[in-house]
């Protein structure tokens, strides 16, 4: 039987997915015996090296980027280092399927913010989709409430840096190789958690936590190498909704690694923005799909 591509890029996202979510366990594991920015240092010396390395075979080491692309790698390096902070300190105090709604609504957050930045038309129904969305991260959030916490802000922050981060990537030119940012911003992340992490009395290590370390930075490189042989891989439209299978992985480890299973008003605001998601990735790939055609329709 032969695989089709979209059901490659489909087991591809699925497994990119797969790997983010394990390495946040991994990471989570290890909240309260190594210091956050002992940590990102640690994961992204290992990451940077590995990074380092698959950028000197594709070639991407020795680039002279654009005079434009320069000032988008500075924003999209900034908005890398405060989306790890922001994350992983929400990571480290809140379930792991909580912090992981919250990270679904960036589809909304993203195409929101291309209509804002690049001028990229959204219509009534995205502009819909995009609010019921919201209203689902506020059920999940829930400010003013009791089950309101105060790290789910630093989930909303991580959710504003991860969509900068996104913006700039898609105003960078073709000149400027994927591989090339990735490292940037992964030796950033390293240098700048790095030296914060001087600041405060290192933990040591045992056998537990190297090995965890050493596999959230395998699992991180993972995620990374399968999110951009994804891109290569099948329609977008057909691959992008199988992102979410990230929640329900964050849903089964949440629950097998730490006991934690979100309350029926988490899960319906999850639900809502999971949802609003999908119909958001639908549409954009229905008008992606007109717009092919009158092009097509014009050269002839």
């Amino acid at each position: 039987m032969v695989r089709s591509d979209n059901l490659t890029g489909a087991l591809l996202m699925m497994a990119s997915m797969a790997c983010f979510v394990l390495n946040d366990t991994f990471m989570k594991l290890m909240a309260g015996q190594i210091p956050l920015n002992q940590l990102l240092f640690l994961r992204g010396l290992l990451t940077s090296l590995a990074v380092a390395v698959m950028a000197w075979r594709m070639r991407g080491l020795i680039v002279r980027p654009p005079r434009r692309d320069r000032r988008l790698i500075v924003w999209r390096t900034l908005s890398e280092v405060g989306a790890a902070y922001f994350f992983l300190t929400a990571l480290f105090n809140m379930p792991l399927a909580n912090i992981t709604a919250i990270l679904a609504a960036l589809p909304l957050t993203v195409t929101l913010g291309a209509a804002i930045a690049y001028r990229e038309p959204i219509g009534w129904r995205r502009m819909l989709a995009i609010i019921v969305g919201f209203g689902g991260v506020m059920l999940i959030v829930r400010p003013g409430t009791d089950g309101f916490t105060f790290y789910s802000l630093y989930g909303l922050a991580a959710v504003a840096c991860v969509t900068m981060r996104d913006l700039t990537t898609r105003g960078l030119s073709k000149e400027t190789p994927s591989i090339f940012v990735t490292l940037i911003n992964s030796v950033a992340v390293m240098v700048v958690f790095g030296l914060a992490s001087l600041l405060e009395p290192w933990a040591e290590m045992d056998l537990r936590a190297a090995a965890l370390t050493t596999g959230a930075a395998v699992l991180i490189i993972g995620g990374y190498l399968f999110s951009i042989m994804v891109m290569r891989v099948g329609e977008i439209s057909f691959v992008a909704p199988f992102r979410y299978s990230g929640l329900i992985f964050a849903l089964g480890l949440g629950w097998l690694a730490f006991g934690d299973w979100p309350d029926p008003l988490t899960l319906l605001g999850a639900g809502i923005v999971m949802g609003s998601g999908l119909f958001t990735l639908y549409r954009e790939a229905k008008l992606g799909r007109k717009t092919r055609a009158s092009r097509a329709l014009r050269r002839h």
